[in-house]
């Protein structure tokens, strides 16, 4: 059974579709062991208290810089026997010591088709912004294994979802959290607890 641990900064609207996933039992040997926040008091840590899982906060303030913040962050996770890490809605720069850490073992869903709107500067609502300034007729979400390139890991799993007349980003993003992330999300944390996903070069392969 793997261990997996989220890491959130706010609402935790993709960490309650993790527990949700994992009570129906679609999480195929893997456990939330671990919410993490980068911050107190994100309603994400009540999600976690309610589902029985350990939450603890390490707020980045605490910490001189991003390296310094990463390395405390690796260590605690390497504290708690940790197999897969997944950022959910996770609003901190972190650096290399943590891919190194667990290469091939962090996942980030992102409110995009990548490589369309990603990368630095994009992240929630700004991501849907852009897209709809651009005219797009479909967005949707990636799920990708985290690199020390910003949004540029492996591709695990990728939902396309239409753009409406009058979308605003507000709407958009919730057709898109609905439609895509809050299923690719969990079903990419199965195959990763399950063994079925092997990565060549940037291709990451899903096995039967």
């Amino acid at each position: 059974m793997k261990k997996i641990a989220v890491l959130v900064s706010g609402g935790g609207t993709n960490l309650q579709a993790l527990i949700d996933a994992q009570g129906r039992g679609e999480i195929v040997n893997g456990q939330i062991a671990a919410v993490i926040a980068s911050k107190p008091g994100a309603y994400a840590l009540e999600r976690a208290a309610r589902a029985g899982i350990p939450g603890y906060v390490m707020a980045r303030k605490d910490w001189p810089d991003s390296r310094a913040y990463t390395v405390a962050l690796r260590d605690r996770l390497k504290e708690l026997d940790i197999d897969l890490v997944v950022l959910a809605g996770f609003m901190i720069i972190l650096t290399e010591e943590l891919v190194e850490a667990y290469p091939n073992a962090i996942l980030n869903v992102h409110p995009a088709l990548i490589p369309s709107f990603c990368g630095e500067g994009f992240y929630g609502l700004h991501v849907h912004e852009k897209a709809l300034e651009y005219g797009v007729k479909v967005s949707g979400a990636t799920v990708h294994f985290v690199s020390a390139e910003c949004d540029g890991g492996p591709i695990v799993l990728q939902k396309a979802v239409p753009v409406e007349e009058n979308d605003t980003p507000e709407t958009l993003q919730r057709r898109i959290m609905e439609q895509a992330e809050w299923k690719l999300l969990p079903r990419a944390v199965s195959l990763f607890c399950q063994d079925r996903l092997r990565v060549e070069g940037r291709t990451v392969h899903i096995l039967d």
